[in-house]
């Protein structure tokens, strides 16, 4: 279907009306002023026929035959009318135009017949005499109310047509001048509707694209005055809905986007409807690209599709716990769905909600093997200590040989023992004094520090023929608190002293790389197999640990190293390979730790 502007709908219309008016008009002005003419032509005839009767009464005979022409001629000429004097026999005795001896008879002309009859006969006809269209008007001459004959006076049509046309003319021209200007008029009112609906299309048009601030002009005319203030309050209120509409999303979004559970919403086809960051992480997922798509599309976690199908044919809330490998690692969440249901309460797909639980399990473990780990440890010497004293108690006090032995290995359990508990509770003193950040930090110089560890383990090094290098630069500095560090760095040195063989080498370093701190203690000894790596700075992992309780170690040592150098807001790692030795390297910030205010020096 075409469309037309609506002033082409309007106007054409308009301008239609007002020709077919002006034609009609224009029309019956010119049929009325026609019959108006020929009314007046022959009453004007009439009278002029009149006139002539009284002027040839007396004389309407064939014997007067001249003097009635003469007379016709006289009358013709001075009132430019041609007059026909006819005698009852229809012989013609006067015309003002011809001679009447070359005339017809006229008996049988209409006008004279209704004449002759005493009546005023009129008729119009084509003249054979003078060759044009004639008014004729004939009346009956009376003589003694006897009827002796008729006076007919003519008169050209062509004039009465030439005045008619000239009076059609100015009626047409005038009629043209009214229907231009009524045109023009027709266009600008036309113009005037259609410019208001013109100016609310293109409203409409911008709202419709969401520009809905700019409102619509208000025109004069009530109508569209009415429509245009209803759909500048309708895009006032569109807006405002809008609005709350967009900030409720963004919040949404913002919630969404700022919890650390995973979100996913489906419909009852498995088709994702929302997501948010959390879950695509935890299920390794493209969140552009994820909504509308089949959650089976988007991610292979077989557990989750189950989860997701038993939420769907659940009424109600369920829980599950989901195991995950993400990264070569298991990942343990803990799982809730729910039905989703729209606004009439009606199911529309399912809610679920995961947890990342990995950390909180990895802790339960930690815990689980650090009770175990501790009463192992504890059971050890506490064993051997009961035993001696039940073999003292046994009798062995009154041998002064075995009483000295079995008291050596309470008091070797009992430093053991000493050793643990002290350890203890210095990571118990680390972890709070880092979590509370009260470790007091000072500029120092780190070759003192170092050379006062290695100062530390001199004994042992000279007793297990190890030798000891140190290099580090003496204008070397770092924001550190020295007693702790030192004590990390004894505890490095202290393992790769243990674990190295006679006359081996163990290298200190420290340097500046870049805005880091490097401190390097290397051995070269057996090394350590790679999978007991990750776990090495567990507290009381060993990996050998009939050689650690051979050599003296409470298996806390690396723990304690871990804790102190995160303390100072520094990573420790290790390096090792089977055979060449073993490789720790800590790493600190050389720029002073930010001050706070209200815990001290952090």
């Amino acid at each position: 279907m075409s469309h037309k502007k609506l002033i082409w709908q309007i106007f054409p219309p308009f301008l239609i009306i007002i020709v077919c008016a002006l034609l009609a008009i224009t029309w019956t002005i010119s049929r009325e002023l026609s019959s108006f003419q020929l009314r007046q032509a022959t009453s004007d005839l009439e009278a002029r026929a009149f006139l002539a009767s009284k002027q040839l009464t007396g004389n309407m005979t064939l014997a007067n035959q001249a003097t009635v022409d003469r007379l016709c001629k006289e009358l013709g000429k001075s009132t430019a009318t041609r007059l026909t004097v006819i005698l009852n026999d229809g012989t013609v005795i006067g015309d003002s135009e011809n001679s009447p001896g070359q005339m017809d008879n006229h008996s049988n002309r209409p006008e004279i017949t209704q004449a002759l009859q005493g009546h005023i006969g009129t008729a119009t006809r084509f003249s054979q005499t003078l060759r044009q269209n004639m008014l004729y008007v004939a009346i009956p001459v009376f003589e003694q109310d006897t009827i002796v004959g008729s006076i007919r006076a003519a008169l050209s049509i062509a004039k009465l047509e030439q005045t008619l046309s000239k009076i059609t003319l100015k009626l047409v021209l005038g009629g043209l001048i009214v229907a231009l200007v009524a045109a023009l008029v027709a266009l600008a009112v036309s113009r005037r509707i259609s410019r208001p609906l013109g100016e609310l299309q293109k409203g409409a048009e911008r709202f419709a694209k969401g520009d809905l601030e700019q409102p619509l002009p208000v025109s004069a005319v009530t109508e569209i005055s009415g429509l245009a203030e209803a759909m500048n309050s309708m895009a006032a209120q569109l807006d405002e809905r809008l609005r709350t509409a967009i900030r409720q999303r963004n919040e949404q979004e913002a919630v969404l986007t700022s919890m650390i559970e995973g979100v996913i919403a489906v419909d009852t086809d498995q088709v994702i409807l929302r997501i948010n960051a959390a879950a695509a992480r935890l299920f390794n997922i493209d969140i552009d690209n994820a909504a509308g798509r089949h959650i089976g599309e988007v991610t292979r976690k077989v557990d989750l599709h189950r989860f997701i199908v038993s939420t769907l044919t659940s009424s109600d809330p369920i829980e599950a716990e989901l195991t995950l490998l993400h990264q070569g690692e298991e990942r343990y969440l803990q799982a809730h769905g729910a039905p989703l249901r729209g606004a009439s309460g009606q199911k529309i797909g399912a809610l679920v909600v995961v947890h990342d639980v990995t950390r909180l399990r990895r802790l339960e473990n930690l815990r689980r093997d650090f009770v175990a780990n501790v009463s192992h440890e504890l059971k050890t010497p506490i064993t051997a200590i009961k035993g001696a004293v039940e073999t003292l108690q046994g009798g062995a006090v009154n041998n002064p040989q075995d009483s000295r032995q079995f008291l050596g290995i309470a008091s070797r359990q009992i430093d053991r023992l000493n050793a643990i508990i002290e350890d203890l509770l210095a990571l118990s003193r680390l972890e709070r004094d880092a979590e509370a950040a009260e470790i007091d930090c000072a500029q120092e110089n780190l070759q003192p520090i170092l050379a006062s560890a290695l100062q530390s383990c001199a004994t042992i090094a000279e007793m297990r023929e190890v030798q000891v290098s140190l290099f580090c630069a003496e204008e070397l500095t770092a924001c550190v608190n020295a007693p702790l560090l030192e004590q990390a760095i004894i505890n490095l040195v202290d393992n790769a002293i243990k674990y190295s063989d006679a006359e081996s080498v163990v290298t200190v370093e420290g340097w500046q790389d870049d805005d880091q701190l490097k401190i390097k203690v290397q051995d070269r000894g057996q090394g350590i197999p790679e999978e007991h790596l990750p776990r090495l700075f567990e507290r009381f992992y060993r990996v050998d640990a009939a050689r650690s309780r051979a050599i003296g170690g409470t298996g806390l040592g690396l723990a304690i190293v871990k804790h102190i150098v995160q303390a100072h807001n520094g990573e420790v790692t290790v390096h090792s390979t089977l055979g060449e030795g073993t490789v720790f390297t800590i790493s600190l910030p050389r720029l002073p730790v930010r001050e706070d205010s209200n815990n001290g020096i952090v």
